[in-house]
């Protein structure tokens, strides 16, 4: 059993993937900055951390990540203003995985985008750029840590109910995915040793979550 924490815990992914993790046998922290959502993830089994870590500087960070054996970013400023998605997805996402270093918080999974990355291609004046270049930004970052690192790069999200099917490499292009099923992966990848050091971009899809990340 190991002990995770999630960032984004009241997110739509990190209320979807608790209650799977604990399934698994797994103890789960619901990072959230508003003690207003504590109702809600301990609806889906999770302990409550109450961690704004936008403001936390790297210390506050690994204190309340202290005792975890893993760390499941997905958080995001949600759109808005670019200066907040600095803050969040590029500022903030780089201080957690810092201190997920200094924690001792070895493994680390990282809720990216499908075709993240350094030549991801937005324009400077396109509303996504703040977005795209954060993400590549911390990716980065987590790409150059000894952490045990798996990022994961879903299409277009959706609220469809999952179907536990994916697909993903060479030749796939983005497309959709439910929710449902970037939880799925999530847990799945934990788990997965195999997926250590892997970039993993996935839509719905006709394969089965365990073969399609065993093919990876």
């Amino acid at each position: 059993m190991s002990r995770i924490a999630i960032i984004g815990g009241h997110g739509k992914v990190g209320l979807k993937l608790a209650p799977l993790l604990i399934a698994q046998g797994h103890s789960v922290s619901a990072v959230i900055r508003n003690p207003d959502q504590t109702q809600d993830v301990e609806s889906a089994g999770a302990q409550a951390l109450i961690a704004d870590v936008e403001k936390l500087d790297k210390a506050g960070i690994a204190e309340a990540l202290g005792g975890h054996d893993a760390v499941v970013w997905s958080a995001g400023a949600g759109g808005g203003s670019p200066e907040r998605t600095w803050s969040v997805d590029r500022d903030a996402a780089i201080r957690t995985i810092d201190a997920a270093q200094d924690a001792k918080a070895q493994r680390f999974v990282m809720v990216s985008y499908f075709g993240a990355g350094k030549d991801h291609g937005v324009p400077e004046d396109n509303d996504f750029y703040a977005y795209a270049e954060s993400k590549a930004q911390a990716d980065e970052h987590l790409r150059g840590t000894n952490l045990d690192w798996t990022i994961l790069g879903p299409s277009a999200l959706t609220d469809d109910a999952g179907t536990g099917k994916i697909e993903m490499g060479d030749g796939v292009e983005g497309g959709q995915v439910s929710r449902d099923d970037v939880a799925q992966v999530a847990a799945a990848v934990l788990d997965n040793p195999e997926t250590k050091g892997k970039f993993l971009e996935f839509n719905n899809g006709d394969t089965p979550i365990a073969e399609a990340l065993k093919a990876s």
